[in-house]
């Protein structure tokens, strides 16, 4: 059974906006669309039968496990209900997926079948839906009177065609502990600046983060966000602008259509701490907000009067598929190379961008971070998010290419 995440179903990344009505009812997206199946019994119960709005029609499969339906709705649309129209031969349990290519599938809802009509509440937008039946309840195939796919013809408000969610994380402690890179070790490290969960320290562990709180917007994400502390004339400035983006730009769209959600407990530090100058591994760029004209730089900027100073942190998104850290906090994730996942790295996840906007400007030379110069800027990502919160954005957000909020919606 294939269950690779749902390919995405724009061929182009570029931000383009599609205006659409306000959402009404929900409609029959279904009937009349190209259908295919894993099988057919016999010429009287063909597949296009299940969706041609008769009930006096059925499509019947072979009499074997497992089989499958599939219609394509033409372009990516929000699914809101499938009904299932079941002639005596049910499934007895099936799967109800999803996909942007008719290819690459993944899962939305295990179910057990009933005779007669069955009515299934999903939320969510592809292109594909696919009832994947795993047993059949009698010794004949299973067979269906119609399968009918429910939602909005075309999604509300505009759509912007940009692989993102984000969540926003206010700053909510300081303290000299690095959970990631001296865990148990309180106060062994240099000075940091937290977001988001607020029970982070020394201690801290995946369980703990789940029984912690969180102050992001969205609330559900539990994960840690750490930088180390800026400096402006001696006295600690905490930003307070702070913007966590989950992204699939960077890689071509048919490997955002593979992207997957990060593992649950995933460690990640982007950047170096112990830089000595602006080189290849300052991830980070300094710009200020409002004055474009001053130019990004891999060190603290001059900022005009009046704007703010901004820092920006790609952390990277090819990972090794195997372990959730590594001795240097860095080696089980790559950056990807010509569009794509190295062979060392094949599974490709969410870009994590990290915006801060600290409410300074004026002379760099006033600045420092607690861990030196602004080329040494870096971030820590102690992944928390609830498993099936981040795999609904993946799957809604990344992998068709739709921009969404805070909420995981367009």
């Amino acid at each position: 059974m294939v269950t690779a995440l749902a390919v995405a179903v724009s061929a182009a990344s570029v931000v383009t906006f599609v205006a659409s009505p306000a959402s009404a009812a929900p409609e029959l997206l279904s009937q009349g669309r190209p259908v295919t199946a894993s099988s057919v019994e016999n010429g009287g119960t063909p597949v296009q039968a299940a969706v041609d709005g008769n009930t006096g029609t059925r499509w019947s499969s072979a009499a074997a496990d497992p089989q499958w339906i599939a219609v394509d709705l033409g372009s990516a649309k929000p699914i809101n209900q499938v009904v299932l129209n079941w002639e005596a031969a049910y499934a007895r349990a099936f799967q109800l997926q999803t996909s942007g290519d008719g290819a690459n599938w993944t899962t939305v809802l295990n179910a057990g079948g009933t005779a007669g009509v069955q009515t299934l509440t999903v939320n969510t937008t592809a292109r594909h839906v696919r009832l994947y039946t795993t047993q059949r309840a009698t010794q004949y195939g299973v067979s269906l009177w119609e399968f009918q796919v429910f939602g909005d013809a075309a999604p509300s408000g505009p759509i912007v065609r940009v692989a993102e969610f984000l969540a926003d994380c206010p700053f909510t402690h300081r303290l000299p502990d690095d959970p990631i890179v001296v865990p148990n070790l309180p106060g062994a490290s240099h000075m940091h600046s937290f977001f988001g969960n607020r029970t982070t320290n020394a201690h801290s562990t995946v369980q703990s983060l789940l029984a912690g709180t969180s102050n992001c917007n969205p609330s559900v994400d539990l994960s840690s966000y750490w930088v180390p502390t800026l400096y402006a004339d001696g006295q600690a400035v905490e930003p307070t602008g702070t913007t966590f983006y989950y992204l699939g730009e960077g890689v071509r769209d048919d490997v955002i259509a593979r992207i997957q959600p990060f593992p649950l407990g995933l460690r990640v530090v982007a950047g170096n701490a112990k830089a000595t100058a602006p080189d290849a591994t300052t991830i980070s760029r300094w710009s200020c907000l409002h004055a474009g004209h001053v130019g990004a730089s891999k060190d603290f900027v001059h900022c005009p009067a009046g704007t703010m100073l901004e820092s920006y942190l790609d952390f990277p998104q090819c990972w090794n598929g195997r372990d959730l850290d590594s001795a240097d906090h860095k080696s089980h994730m790559s950056y990807p190379v010509a569009g794509t996942c190295p062979s060392t790295h094949p599974v490709p996840v969410p870009k994590l961008r990290q915006v801060l906007r600290y409410p300074v400007s004026g002379d760099p030379a006033r600045f420092r971070l607690s861990s030196g110069a602004g080329f040494t800027m870096h971030g820590d990502f102690f992944n928390a998010w609830p498993e099936a919160e981040l795999a609904r954005r993946v799957r809604d957000c990344i992998n068709p290419i739709v921009k969404c909020g805070a909420d995981g919606r367009p």
